[in-house]
């Protein structure tokens, strides 16, 4: 957990000085997005664009505040049952396991879990962007990343401790099943009713690079398309007027369906894939922007510090991506 906070604090302590261009507090453009910065200092496509990302403040915030009351009743929860049960479950060397091979699948998917949670860095300049001048964004956006980062990671390891204090080999992944049978019932409900509105809110907020990624390439593609291009009008009775483009209902349509499919199919809360994306957005291009806005010399220190930097951050994040493949096989064939 400290490994990966560290590295999130670093990842975004070097996008916030590529929000300016050429210059992290005094260059004269701005880039709205990560999309925008990457384009800008490396000329490189990346997927990772949020649209009108202002407009979906208000969706953030009550996804940033559900998380927090979950986690906050996950936390309260298992220190009351260890307290209550007057025993504290579970040992300093982890869940056991009948070979080594087995503990060394759940560390890589335990690391696969951690590098999930810290998705912060894909969205951080889009974030900045909401700053008001004169002071300096970059300078404001460390100082709050800071504290976000400290705070994630207090209440992570809080629950994370007190979960497996509580129930020890049997924590589930999701802390909060494990008090399905234990009173108060309201309290568990109201803290599922929370990450329910969480995990809508941030599924809404991180779908919309893809959704951005889409709209543009057809746009370009297909200039000329009514399908494409054109709000159509729909009238409802006791309804305003709704204006709806057709490409952007049956294309996020169909991809909300089939990644709940998906979901369906691959039902499992800790085997998740949250590896693919954490190395080449919150590492790679972080690095590579750093190096062409500060014009950092070849073979310098700092230069191989960040390189070696990058490349141990990619070999831990793909031993946990063979662990989340290995154990989403595990768990469909079981």
């Amino acid at each position: 957990m400290f490994f990966f906070a560290l590295i999130t604090l670093i990842s975004t302590f070097l996008l916030s000085n590529c929000y300016r261009s050429t210059h992290p507090e005094l260059g004269p453009t701005r880039n709205h997005s990560y999309l925008e910065a990457v384009y800008f200092n490396l000329a490189q496509i990346v997927i990772s664009q949020i649209a009108n990302f202002h407009n979906m403040e208000w969706l953030s915030v009550v996804a940033a505040t559900m998380s927090f009351i979950y986690s906050f009743v996950a936390l309260a929860l298992g220190l009351a049952k260890v307290i209550g049960d007057g025993v504290i479950n579970g040992n300093i060397a982890g869940v056991s396991t009948a070979t080594t091979l087995e503990k060394l699948w759940l560390v890589s998917q335990a690391l696969g879990d951690i590098a999930f949670a810290y998705p912060y860095s894909i969205i951080l300049i889009e974030i900045q962007d909401t700053l008001k001048s004169p002071s300096r964004e970059n300078e404001t956006m460390k100082k709050a990343s800071t504290i976000a980062v400290c705070i994630t990671t207090f209440f992570y390891l809080c629950c994370g401790g007190f979960g497996y204090s509580a129930f020890g080999d049997s924590t589930p992944g999701s802390l909060l099943i494990g008090f399905g049978f234990y009173e108060p019932y309201w309290l568990i409900d109201f803290a599922n009713a929370c990450i329910v509105l969480h995990l809508v809110g941030g599924y809404q907020v991180f779908s919309q690079p893809l959704f951005a990624l889409v709209d543009k390439w057809f746009a370009k593609k297909f200039p000329n398309s009514g399908f494409v291009n054109n709000d159509h009008t729909l009238k409802l009775p006791f309804f305003p007027i709704l204006r709806l483009n057709l490409l952007r209902l049956y294309f996020r349509t169909t991809y909300v369906a089939s990644t709940t499919v998906i979901a369906m199919i691959f039902p499992y809360f800790n085997q998740v894939l949250g590896a693919l994306n954490f190395w080449p957005l919150s590492i790679y291009f972080p690095v590579e922007m750093y190096f062409v806005q500060t014009n950092i010399g070849a073979w310098s220190t700092k230069w191989i510090a960040l390189h070696a930097f990058s490349i141990v951050c990619l070999l831990v994040i793909m031993f946990a991506l063979v662990g989340s493949i290995e154990g989403l096989i595990s768990a469909k064939l079981s």
